[in-house]
């Protein structure tokens, strides 16, 4: 190789690793969302699965006291799920069901998803 084409190599090398960087840098944002959706996912998961604990949870303290099932619910879920919380309470002749809505906190601002919902029916306990 000869000097002059060395240098050339070089100087080539140095802008393709620049190049290369901006390349990268313009991919982050696709990465960041793929990520956030990924966490959206688990989230709508997580809350879905606390509306059924909190129906649950809600039917059991309805059956053993009417007028309970908001409270159980609300102790039944996450701190942090638990405002957006809500129970409705239908008894039925020997039993109780009860219906928890929780809503689905966004972490991608514009996202906005219905609220999780589960029904959970209980025999009164007399």
């Amino acid at each position: 190789m000869t000097e002059m084409s060395y240098r050339l190599f070089r100087r080539r090398s140095r802008r393709d690793r620049g190049q290369v960087a901006i390349e990268y840098l313009g991919f982050i944002p696709i990465l960041i969302l793929v990520a956030m959706a990924g966490i959206q996912v688990g989230l709508i998961a997580y809350t879905a699965q606390q509306a059924g604990t909190a129906a649950r949870a809600g039917a059991r303290a309805a059956s053993l006291d009417p007028g309970t099932a908001q409270e159980g619910c609300q102790n039944a879920v996450s701190s942090w799920l638990a405002e957006g919380t809500d129970c409705g309470e239908a008894p039925g002749g020997d039993q109780v069901t009860v219906t928890a809505t929780v809503d689905i906190p966004s972490i991608v601002p514009g996202w906005n998803f219905d609220p999780a919902q589960k029904t959970a029916t209980m025999p009164l306990d007399h």
